[in-house]
């Protein structure tokens, strides 16, 4: 594990952090999550209970950004997208034979993912429109913590996403890995475009999408990412002192 902005982040490459995926899927419940800057920067101010995040077994950095931080502190910090990790799990023939739940795509973009997948054994669980703490969503909850499924992709929109991974341990499961993935479902179905891969190497995916979708990731992007350097420098640099 490296430490970087009081996260633990996984170490090695990507076949090894996909291996252990694999390997928490057959074993007792855990989750995964992904932080990007946006996830680092709520889980700072306080807008993401630390203790989601705590409580995550597995954290998988998902932005260059960050490992280009850490790289000025002398860390090295792995990136591995959400989106490539759920693309190569499916992907895995040493994931065949694993009843994988897809939560947050409707129904068309699940047969889409079907389709593509063939040979992945994929698992639909609806999920409603979902407002933590109300009673649809703990029914949403407790319907997710009892189904039968070994990998539960968690495509909602953070924060979520990594609560309702973390309530699935409240309310009693007991086995399998959940997966706080996001859009991913949607880039491998082509219902969004990544950013080209000129943009992923010149650490501009963010600028791709703000420039797709400039509405909606102007605050996100603009207004509020800016933050995260001041947050490294309270955290790796004062902190450090």
């Amino acid at each position: 594990m490296t430490r970087f902005m009081t996260l633990d982040f996984a170490g090695g490459d990507r076949p090894a952090m996909l291996d252990r995926v694999i390997g928490m899927a057959r074993g007792a419940y855990g989750y995964v999550v992904t932080p990007n800057v946006d996830h680092v920067i709520k889980l700072m101010d306080g807008r993401v209970p630390r203790e989601v995040y705590e409580g995550a077994d597995l954290k998988v950095c998902d932005s260059r950004i960050l490992a280009h931080l850490a790289r000025l502190r002398g860390v090295r910090l792995p990136v591995y997208p959400g989106s490539d990790l759920t693309a190569d799990l499916l992907a895995s023939p040493a994931a065949e034979g694993l009843v994988i739940a897809v939560f947050g795509p409707d129904r068309a973009a699940f047969d889409e993912l079907a389709a593509r997948y063939p040979r992945q054994t994929l698992k639909f669980l609806e999920a409603p429109m979902l407002v933590p703490g109300t009673l649809a969503w703990r029914a949403a909850v407790a319907h997710a913590a009892h189904a039968e499924w070994d990998v539960l992709l968690a495509c909602v929109s953070f924060p979520k996403q990594e609560l309702f991974a973390h309530a699935l341990r409240a309310a009693g499961r007991k086995t399998g890995v959940a997966l706080c993935v996001g859009a991913s479902v949607d880039f491998l179905t082509g219902r969004q475009q990544r950013a080209p891969r000129i943009f992923q190497q010149l650490s501009l995916e963010w600028l791709h999408r703000l420039l797709s979708q400039p509405r909606r990731m102007f605050r996100r992007y603009v207004i509020e990412g800016p933050a995260i350097f001041g947050w490294f420098v309270r955290t790796e640099l004062m902190g450090s002192r």
